[in-house]
C-alpha cells in the first residue's frame, strides 16, 4: 500500500476517533447540566408544592412536591385583602420600571464615558468609579442624605433614587464596551455625526446584550428590595411588595412565637402559617420567573466582533 494512502487512513481513523470521543464528551456534559438543573428545579417545585399544601398535613406529613391534601387556604389569607395586594404590586412594578429605565441610561452612559480611550480623564474617573466599591458612607450618613438633604422621605423617589447608579454595574458595562473599535465611532464623527448620536444609534445597539443584562440585574435588585421602604416609608399607600410580603411574615411569625400571650383564639394547626410564607414566596418571585426566559437569548457577547471591516 503507498505511503500516502497510509497516512491518509491513518488520518482517517485518528477523525473518527476524536469524533467519537468528542460525542460521549458532549453527552457527559449535557446529562451533568441536566442533572444541575434539576437539582435547581426541585427546591422551586417544592415551594410551590408547600404553598398549595393543607397546614395540618404540613405538621403531621412534613414537605413533599406532591401535595398530599391540596389546600388555597395561604392564597385566601394572602387574597383577603386585595386592594393592598394590588396597590404593593403596582408600588413595585411602577419602582422597577422607572428605576431600571433610568439607572440603565445613567449606568450605560458613565461606562460609555470612561471606556473611550481618547477620553482625557478616563483613568481618573475609573478609579473614583472603582473606589466607591471599597467603601461606603454608612448608614446614618445615607440615611441624613436621603431625608434631610434630598427630602425624599415617604416618596416614591426614596425607593428609586438610591439604586440608580452601581458601581460594579458601571464596570461590568464598561468591561463590555472597551470591546467597541474606537475606530468605529472616529468614523461616525468624521460623517458628522454628534456624541449623543453615537450613543444611541451606535454604541447602545452594540451594547445591547451587555445593557438586557445589566437592566434584568437592576430589575431584580429593585423587585426584591424592602430595606428602603423599611427605612424611608411610612406612608401605607406607598409600601413596596417584598415589604408587605416581610410584614405580613413578621406577623405570622409573632403569632406563631407568642400566641400564649396574646388575646386572640387561634388554632395554629389550622391558620397556614408554613404554607401561607411560601405562598408569598411564588407571588413575589412568580412574575420575575416569567420575564427572565424572554431575555436570556441576550446573554451573550461579542457582537462587535467583525464590526469593522478592511
Amino acid at each position: 500500500m503507498p505511503t500516502t494512502q497510509v497516512a491518509i487512513n491513518k488520518k482517517a481513523e485518528n477523525s473518527y476517533f476524536e469524533s467519537k470521543q468528542s460525542k460521549w464528551s458532549s453527552r457527559i456534559i449535557n446529562l451533568f447540566f441536566c442533572l444541575l438543573s434539576i437539582l435547581f428545579i426541585i427546591p422551586l417545585l417544592l415551594v410551590i408544592s408547600i404553598s398549595f399544601t393543607d397546614e395540618k398535613t404540613l405538621l403531621q406529613s412534613g414537605y413533599q412536591l406532591i401535595p398530599e391534601k391540596f389546600s388555597l387556604a395561604a392564597y385566601s389569607l394572602i387574597f383577603d385583602t386585595p386592594g393592598v395586594l394590588l396597590n404593593a404590586y403596582g408600588i413595585t412594578i411602577l419602582v422597577t420600571v422607572i428605576g431600571t429605565v433610568i439607572g440603565l441610561f445613567l449606568t450605560s452612559l458613565t461606562a460609555y464615558t470612561i471606556s473611550r480611550k481618547d477620553y482625557r480623564y478616563r483613568r481618573i474617573m475609573t478609579f473614583f468609579v472603582f473606589f466607591t466599591t471599597l467603601f461606603s458612607g454608612g448608614l446614618v450618613p445615607f440615611y441624613i442624605m436621603v431625608t434631610q438633604y434630598l427630602h425624599l422621605k415617604d416618596t416614591i423617589g426614596a425607593l428609586i433614587v438610591p439604586y440608580l447608579l452601581s458601581p460594579f454595574y458601571i464596570l461590568v458595562m464598561k468591561g463590555f464596551m472597551d470591546k467597541i473599535p474606537l475606530e468605529v465611532i472616529e468614523s461616525a464623527k468624521t460623517d458628522g455625526a454628534s456624541e449623543w448620536r453615537i450613543f444611541f444609534i451606535m454604541v447602545i445597539p452594540l451594547s445591547l446584550p451587555a445593557m438586557v443584562t445589566i437592566g434584568l440585574f437592576i430589575s431584580f435588585q429593585y423587585w426584591n428590595d424592602w430595606w428602603l421602604g423599611l427605612l424611608f416609608i411610612d406612608n401605607q399607600n406607598l409600601i413596596p411588595l417584598q415589604l408587605m410580603l416581610y410584614r405580613v411574615m413578621s406577623t405570622i411569625e409573632y403569632l406563631s412565637n407568642n400566641l400564649s400571650s396574646v388575646n386572640v383564639n387561634i388554632d395554629m394547626t389550622q391558620f397556614p402559617s408554613l404554607s401561607t410564607r411560601m405562598a408569598m414566596a411564588v407571588l413575589a418571585a412568580g412574575p420575575m420567573m416569567l420575564v427572565f426566559p424572554f431575555f436570556q437569548k441576550f446573554f451573550i457577547s461579542g457582537l462587535t466582533v467583525g464590526s469593522v471591516k478592511g
